[in-house]
């Protein structure tokens, strides 16, 4: 039985913890926030015994065993830290980190200590993905050339809340736009040139951002992302002998077509009951019986270039975190 401590008690805690129910060998036996009101709620809410208003008091408790870190993007890296130095593995909700170098901190750190890491992009552990790897990797499609990619939505200007405020690491990119990226990197490996364009809002964060990624193998990435207007939220993988695309939510679809080129297409079934979430807690239980200190599937290397090229990608539009100063 792995113990867990979530570290943030938000919205996306909700659903660890609701996902922690379908899994057999996990429990949620802490919780830490800022606050002990909403410490205590969440706490009650999920039978919870550990409740703590104050993240270090996590990383002190000896019945957690494993962290998940839910905190804002900008707490992620000294969280993260935190809970390393303390010997408890950790799962960092995504994005990972604010940029690369933070990223490399806490990997070196996970190495430092023995312990296990992992970014959660919960879209690599769902059923879809994993069909969506094997079907590329017999080669359905041939050798994928393109992949087509966005994710946005039309959110209202609140400079209150995260997704608007430059200090918590708000805009596009970094909560929607690595989803797409990802799946770049995924289909098509490690990117090693990119060109983007991007709109800063009033608030200053990017409302809307596109880039074209150049893959080591030659093939080539278009990814979009936006607060500001509702794109498809879909995915087209384009390979020399067929097609693949994946509704939306591209980054959780229960489904995708493939076809060849002049046939019909076919719908690969992928539905599964649930959240979604458990899978990657899964993943994470998995590793940790087999003595892994990271996941084959998301695996930390990936991570730091997701975060190195979310960073090519600001450099090119000028948008720069006031936690980065």
């Amino acid at each position: 039985m792995i113990r867990w401590g979530i570290a943030g008690p938000g919205d996306i805690a909700d659903r660890f913890a609701q996902a922690m129910s379908r899994v057999d060998d996990g429990q949620v036996v802490a919780v830490a926030s800022r606050s002990a009101d909403r410490a205590n709620v969440f706490a009650d809410r999920y039978d919870v015994t550990g409740r703590y208003d104050d993240y270090r008091a996590l990383a002190d408790d000896p019945t957690v065993d494993a962290v998940y870190v839910a905190t804002p993007h900008t707490r992620h890296e000294a969280d993260t830290l935190m809970y390393l130095d303390a010997g408890k593995h950790v799962l960092c909700e995504k994005p990972f980190a604010l940029n690369a170098t933070q990223a490399r901190h806490m990997v070196e750190a996970a190495a430092d200590a023995g312990v296990f890491l992992m970014e959660a992009i919960w879209s690599r552990f769902l059923p879809s993905y994993r069909t969506l790897v094997e079907v590329i990797g017999v080669g359905r499609i041939g050798t994928p050339l393109q992949v087509d990619a966005d994710f946005g939505r039309r959110m209202p200007v609140d400079p209150t809340h995260r997704m608007f405020d430059l200090h918590q690491g708000g805009g596009a990119l970094l909560d929607l736009g690595i989803y797409p990226i990802q799946l770049c990197t995924l289909v098509l490996g490690p990117i090693e040139h990119v060109v983007a364009a991007g709109i800063l809002g009033e608030t200053g964060v990017d409302e809307q951002v596109a880039a074209v990624l150049r893959h080591e193998r030659g093939g080539i990435g278009v990814v979009k992302a936006a607060i500001r207007a509702p794109l498809t939220c879909t995915a087209r993988i384009n390979g020399t002998d067929g097609w693949i695309e994946l509704p939306a939510f591209m980054h959780c679809p229960v489904s995708f077509s493939i076809g060849a080129y002049g046939a019909d297409p076919e719908v690969v079934d992928c539905a599964f009951e649930g959240d979604g979430l458990e899978f990657e807690i899964a993943e994470v239980h998995r590793c940790l019986a087999a003595g892994l200190t990271e996941s084959p599937t998301m695996p930390l290397a990936e991570t730091v270039a997701l975060a190195a090229t979310m960073d090519d990608i600001r450099s090119q539009i000028g948008l720069v975190y006031p936690a980065e100063c």
